[in-house]
């Protein structure tokens, strides 16, 4: 990236093209890092506003459910919108959403006051999502999976990097500390708003430049279109449960079988989380170059002799086990979201919607499905039991080979 670009993006002169445009690509990546770690922030607090007001377990579950229902159910229906009537600055909007929540969240004295709080920052996630996904498609010049794989790295990064941040900041100096976060939002704010300025510009570009979108689902069948989705939504299902075990319980499963301490735990499923960010965007490479199909098939199915062989080993394994299953399980997202857009090509905003929707629901679905699950048997059973769930990628064989656009025309 050179001065000249960079000047321009700052000044909110982007400059617009059918190529790559990775200045684009990396900001709305950056945006995704912020807008992710700020989520993390909400789970960090559990224990403070636990003790401080003598919440229950199952108003701690409640708070967790608002969030997942706002940041969820609501992102098809902004991706919709997004489709229908796309807002270059709504994205930015979405922001002020999640700022506002932020300060109320760093303030809340009673429970009805954090709800509204997380669901604030619920609603600023799932317009974040659907519309961000069609900005890195509109700059990705063909290149949809690299794209997506940048843009979702932003986001596994945020992730991976929100917990320690939050164990630095909230932790130590409680509640009020959260209104440190807001100046990320702000941050946030900025970036997109410069990215909305592009995203104008591209829209206007976009209608003197019409062309004739052919999509993929038209050469194929309404069955095999329906099928294919079918198979795309059970693949998420396959990940996302997966990933909700470990992220919520490998820590436990390192403290029963092996002892380690929870500090040492946490460092363990920091390298989980870390792997899970540098393997997407191999991903998206490999997608552009092999086809989306082959990377789902590989992601998910390859990561199973891995995953199957974790729990029977010693702990020096365990880890290194962890990190490659995180490092190739990582990828699939990416390749499914953009495979499933080469269905739909005229509906991104809503397919975007509908599978963040799912990564998100799924996720604490499957978070509260193992946990009731170890209440009943162990920490160790539902660890074996979870790592079964990538045997599912197999069925990614049955998915129709589809060539992309920029295939075609090479």
């Amino acid at each position: 990236m050179n001065a000249k670009a960079i000047y321009s993006y700052l000044k909110g002169e982007p400059k617009v093209s059918e190529g790559t445009t990775y200045t684009i690509l990396f900001a709305i990546s950056f945006a995704h890092l912020l807008n992710d770690m700020i989520q993390s922030v909400i789970p960090s607090i559990y224990p403070i506003i636990k003790e401080k007001f003598g919440f229950s377990f199952v108003q701690i579950g409640l708070i967790t459910l608002v969030f997942q229902l706002t940041s969820s159910l609501l992102q098809p229906l902004t991706g919709l919108s997004a489709d229908r009537h796309p807002r270059p600055y709504s994205l930015a909007i979405g922001m002020c959403f999640t700022l506002i929540g932020l300060c109320l969240l760093a303030y809340a004295g009673n429970f009805h006051l954090i709800l509204l709080a997380v669901s604030l920052i619920g609603c600023g996630s799932s317009v974040f999502h659907p519309g961000a996904s069609r900005v890195a498609q509109l700059a990705s010049g063909g290149r949809k999976s690299l794209a997506q794989s940048i843009f979702q790295v932003g986001g596994n990064g945020g992730n991976a990097f929100g917990p320690l941040v939050a164990a630095l900041i909230v932790l130590p100096y409680g509640q009020a500390a959260i209104g440190w976060f807001a100046l990320a939002a702000l941050l946030a704010i900025l970036v997109l708003t410069r990215i909305g300025n592009w995203y104008r510009m591209m829209l206007v570009y976009r209608i003197k430049h019409a062309k004739t979108a052919t999509a993929l689902s038209g050469k194929l069948s309404p069955h095999k279109v329906h099928t294919a989705m079918a198979i795309l939504i059970l693949l998420v299902f396959s990940k996302y449960f997966y990933i909700a075990a470990m992220t919520n319980y490998f820590t436990f499963f390192l403290i029963e079988r092996f002892g380690v301490s929870v500090q040492q735990s946490q460092f363990c499923l920091f390298a989980f989380l870390a792997a899970l960010a540098a393997g997407t965007l191999i991903g998206g490479v490999l997608g552009d170059k092999f086809g989306r199909k082959y990377v789902i098939l590989g992601s998910i199915f390859g990561a199973a002799p891995f995953a199957l062989l974790m729990p029977y080993t010693n702990l020096g394994w365990t880890l290194v086990l962890a990190v490659v299953v995180g490092f190739v399980i990582a990828s699939a997202f990416s390749a499914i979201l953009v495979y499933a857009t080469d269905l739909m090509p005229d509906k991104v905003g809503m397919i975007a919607g509908i599978f963040f929707g799912l990564m998100f629901g799924l996720g604490g679905l499957g978070s509260a499905f193992f946990g009731w699950l170890a209440d009943r048997t162990s920490i160790e059973f539902i660890f074996q039991i979870s790592t079964l769930l990538p045997l599912m990628g197999i069925i990614a064989c049955f998915l129709p080979n589809i060539k992309t656009n920029r295939q075609e025309q090479s």
